[in-house]
């Protein structure tokens, strides 16, 4: 603790004055050759230290305790609790950095960083450490906030009235845990009033904290994979167990979906694991978000060691509504093992009791299965050119006109619905919120877009956190809505028809009943201008403060009434008290009077024309005056604590019931699509792309595709046809369209009969994965592995030119195989894209289940070869008979000389190919040749 980097021992080098020894410190800013009082008072040399010298050529190490000044040990103390944050330390009217902090935070935050003493500082204003934080905490880092325990009057009447003021970390923050008045910037009640602000706190949507941990089991040698996943801000935490492969494909999948902004593993973790989330990371980093990743110690992830953690924090706290000890103990073992040091982890922050309560996180068991090449392929959550949100499913359904519906949609869109009950009452909603003429909706509606994040100032809450402007905010959002959804209760029950509507509004008003009475306790002025002094209304239940009340004002009668005895010392029946520059009771004087004023009263200030005392009782009466209210505020501030942990029970009300309201608002209003539960079936009329027919706009027309796939029928679609026909787009869109459907919405089709699927798998594109050591065609066939081993009979599988990584020979081996084992033993549904005409033979060997398809296109033969095509982009029955590679070629702006070359070569090869099909058509095996089209041939 407190060595200092190479940077700041060359700066420092740089501070020496060249008339005084070498060994001599730098005097400080403002310091130059004599004394200057630190931010304590305390005054020492131009040494940094009382009468002594600090060498500035060596490591402060070398340096005696007492080279330190006061402030600077104290820093060092807590610097050596808390190695890895940077310290805000509080002194006075500003936070300082210290030493490498400093040189980290200026250069983060574009601060001066100077030296005083013996380290590098910088400094901040206490008003804005909220701004401060956050954009340190955004940039990675762990901060931690320490503030003075002692009030200036308290500590002048104490035995310790010379020392320095005592300090203590009183909040950390990373990047996943913002939650506190420190950090959490308040609105006012105005700006929500008007709609002009819909969050409490300027956070992402998503704010996870992500805790893995691994389990090998040697005899199966198969690897188990244990996931927490908590969002201290809202309070969700996320639990699941699976069994994952090299590839690390699952655990891949549902990091996505969380989408965490920090992960919590263990030292010993696996190389595989630990390629994957740097490459995460590193993703993170180029979209300008970087994710945190926090190593500990491997001892936690014991299965012992964790266990112990999690009984003795479930045995020891008491809270309502909090998960028994019998729960926990019935949960896997890897997830346990993560629940140990997420609880060591989040007591660091006072955090751990968002773990008193959670739901469970299953992808196979609670949704549709949507996995990691799933989520990018389809740009599901995010797009593939930059990362952001525009031009994925997430864009074209998100309607949300609040922070806790956008969370609510991401996880709805993530994560599609497999219950048919379930998908038909979402819909159902849908239909009314979108279709009704009711006007109770646009009402609600209306009360709803106003409200703060509810989610957030209700866990600020739960957690005892929260500035007493955010508890006013939130309580009164809540009453007045309480109170304007009682009121058009009558009109709910008589113009609403769905039930899950219905259901939610009619329940709501008594929900929020406390609320009422949370704000019946309180001042509102004080609360509004956060003076916790003032802030309860009635006392009676506070007798602390009641008490301390009473002994101030027994003070302030005694000072009133020490007023008749200094207006008869100074002759003067009307003379009152003034207040100046924020000190009370002084008594002005006109200069010209200044000879009747005792002697043993102290001149406070002065002007030119009067004078200012205080007599020697009025100091004592002002100093207890002083005392007794510093006291009362650090007992409100007590009796504050108290108060949230007695209204921290709204925690456990169903806000999650208001995010259904304003999130299920699509731009689709094209057909309600019917899911039939027991059929294999996708049967989609005039389906469109949703991504691609907003991003072109009502100027440009789409062509819509039919799609039959039947699971006891015709279950597989080979397609082929030329490059850039709309083979990929095509098959996007039927995976999207399903996966709509089952998050409950309308889908971009005239007529949409689907079933249930249980997940979707594709393999698309070209890419390799570097960070895994694998090529393109090892990525490919990879992926296409992970689909033969999970895919079912209710998934949909979409394989995209599967085999063209390597030869020719091999990859149509290779797809051939591949697709002919889903079409007889997984028997899922299944999209085909190739340009392998081989491949087209499987429709003559299941009929039943496998039909040719293309993408119609049409070709001008012009002077010169190659040929002009036309895309139509309309699916027809029947294979493809050329790919037009080089009108793709043409497109791209290849040089003219190397396309004439390009085709005349295409040519020569398709006649030695065409006389070596006759040639052996003719000597050897003619009727297998007659059976075969021209086309398939065409390789």
């Amino acid at each position: 603790a407190g060595s200092l980097s190479s940077s700041t021992l060359e700066r420092l080098k740089g501070f020496v004055c060249p008339s005084e020894p070498q060994g001599r410190g730098p005097p400080g800013p403002g310091n130059a050759g004599g004394g200057s009082e630190d931010a304590d008072g305390g005054l020492e040399d131009a040494g940094g230290r009382p009468g002594g010298e600090v060498s500035v050529t060596s490591a402060p190490c070398g340096i005696s305790k007492s080279g330190y000044t006061p402030l600077e040990q104290q820093y060092l103390q807590i610097k050596e609790q808390h190695k890895d944050a940077l310290l805000a330390v509080e002194c006075g009217y500003k936070y300082r950095f210290f030493g490498e902090d400093a040189e980290k935070a200026a250069k983060q935050l574009n601060i001066f960083c100077h030296l005083d003493h013996n380290f590098m500082t910088c400094s901040i204003p206490t008003h804005r450490l909220f701004v401060h934080v956050r954009r340190l905490v955004s940039q990675g880092y762990k901060v931690g906030v320490v503030k003075q325990t002692e009030t200036s009057a308290i500590k002048a009447s104490g035995a310790n009235k010379n020392t320095l003021f005592t300090r203590q970390l009183s909040a950390l923050y990373t990047k996943s845990t913002l939650v506190g008045e420190d950090v959490n910037p308040v609105h006012s009640l105005v700006d929500v009033e008007e709609g002009e602000c819909d969050d409490v706190v300027t956070d992402p949507p998503e704010s996870y904290l992500l805790c893995l941990s691994e389990t090998w089991d040697k005899p199966r040698k198969q690897l188990t994979i244990g996931l927490v996943a908590v969002q201290p801000s809202t309070g969700d935490v996320l639990l699941d167990c699976f069994v994952d492969g090299s590839t690390r494909c699952e655990l891949e999948g549902r990091v996505l979906k969380v989408n965490p902004v920090e992960i919590l593993v263990p030292s010993d973790l696996s190389d595989s694991s630990h390629r994957l989330l740097q490459s995460i990371v590193t993703a993170s980093v180029q979209a300008g978000d970087g994710v945190r990743i926090e190593k500990r110690e491997s001892a936690q992830f014991d299965f012992a060691s964790a266990m112990n953690t999690v009984t003795e924090f479930y045995c020891h706290t008491q809270d309502s509504g909090s998960r028994p000890l019998s729960g926990i103990a019935s949960l896997e073992s890897p997830v346990v093992c993560c629940l140990g040091p997420l609880i060591h982890y989040l007591t660091e922050f006072n955090l751990q009791r968002v773990l008193l309560s959670f739901r469970h996180l299953s992808c196979e068991s609670d949704g549709m299965v949507l996995s990691a090449p799933t989520l990018r392929n389809l740009e599901i959550l995010t797009n593939q050119t930059d990362g952001g949100t525009k031009g994925s499913l997430l864009w074209v359904l998100d309607h949300t006109h609040t922070s806790f519906g956008r969370r609510l949609m991401r996880k709805w869109v993530s994560q599609p619905l497999k219950d048919a009950q379930s998908i038909c009452e979402r819909q159902g909603a849908v239909c009314e919120i979108l279709e009704s003429d009711s006007v109770t909706l646009p009402s609600v509606r209306a009360l709803l877009f106003r409200l703060p994040d509810l989610e957030r100032g209700v866990c600020s809450i739960y957690h005892k956190k929260c500035s007493t402007q955010e508890f006013y905010l939130i309580s009164s959002s809540l009453s007045r809505l309480g109170v304007e959804l009682q009121a058009l209760l009558p009109s709910i029950q008589s113009q609403l028809s769905s039930s899950l509507l219905r259901g939610l509004l009619l329940d709501t008003p008594e929900l929020l009943a406390p609320a009422h009475n949370f704000l019946k306790v309180l001042n509102e002025k004080a609360a509004k201008s956060g003076d916790k002094r003032e802030l309860f209304c009635d006392l009676s239940g506070f007798p602390v403060l009641q008490e301390r009340r009473v002994e101030i004002q027994s003070v302030l009668t005694e000072i009133q009434d020490h007023r008749r005895e200094v207006r008869y010392t100074l002759r003067t029946p009307t003379l009152d008290y003034v207040r100046v520059s924020g000190q009370e009771f002084l008594i002005e004087v006109k200069n010209s009077m200044v000879s009747v004023v005792p002697s043993d009263w102290v001149k406070i200030s002065s002007t030119k024309a009067v004078s200012r005392y205080q007599s020697p009782y009025l100091i004592g009466r002002c100093r207890s005056l002083s005392q007794l209210r510093e006291q009362l505020l650090i007992d409100s501030q007590k009796e504050w604590t108290n108060f949230l942990q007695y209204v921290s029970f709204i925690h456990h009300l169903q806000y999650i019931n208001f995010r259904l309201l304003t999130s299920i608002q699509s731009g689709e209003r094209v057909d309600v699509p019917v899911l039939c539960e027991g059929d294999r079936q996708i049967v989609i009329r005039d389906g469109r792309h949703p991504v691609i027919d907003l991003l072109m706009g009502e100027h440009t027309q789409y062509v819509p595709n039919n799609t039959e796939l039947q699971g006891d029928g015709r279950r597989t679609l080979i397609i082929t046809g030329p490059n850039m026909g709309g083979k990929s787009s095509y098959i996007r869109q039927v995976a999207l369209v399903s996966i709509m459907a089952q998050v409950g919405s309308y889908v971009p089709a005239t007529e949409a009969r689907l079933g249930i699927l249980d997940g979707i798998y594709t393999r698309m594109g070209a890419s390799d994965s570097i960070y895994k050591g694998r090529s393109t065609f090892m990525e490919e066939l990879t992926e296409a592995s992970e689909i033969v081993t999970r895919a079912t009979e209710r998934s949909l599988v979409i394989l995209d030119e599967l085999g063209r990584g390597t030869s020719t020979h091999d990859g149509i081996a290779i797809a051939y195989a591949t697709l002919e084992y889903f079409i007889r033993d997984v028997k899922s549904l299944t999209l085909f894209v190739t340009h392998y005409p081989p491949l087209c033979e499987l429709e003559k060997v299941y009929p039943l289940h496998v039909g040719n398809f293309h993408m119609l296109g049409r070709a001008r033969l012009p002077p010169v070869q190659p040929e002009f095509i036309t895309f139509l982009y309309q699916l027809t029955e029947g294979a493809a008979g050329q790919s037009y590679g080089l009108n793709v070629a043409r497109l791209a702006e290849i040089p003219e000389a190397v396309l004439h070359i390009a085709a005349r070569k295409a040519q020569e090869l398709k006649n030695i190919v065409d006389a070596r099909r006759y040639t052996y058509k003719d000597t050897h095996c003619p009727k297998q040749w007659e059976t075969l089209s021209a086309e398939q041939s065409n390789d």
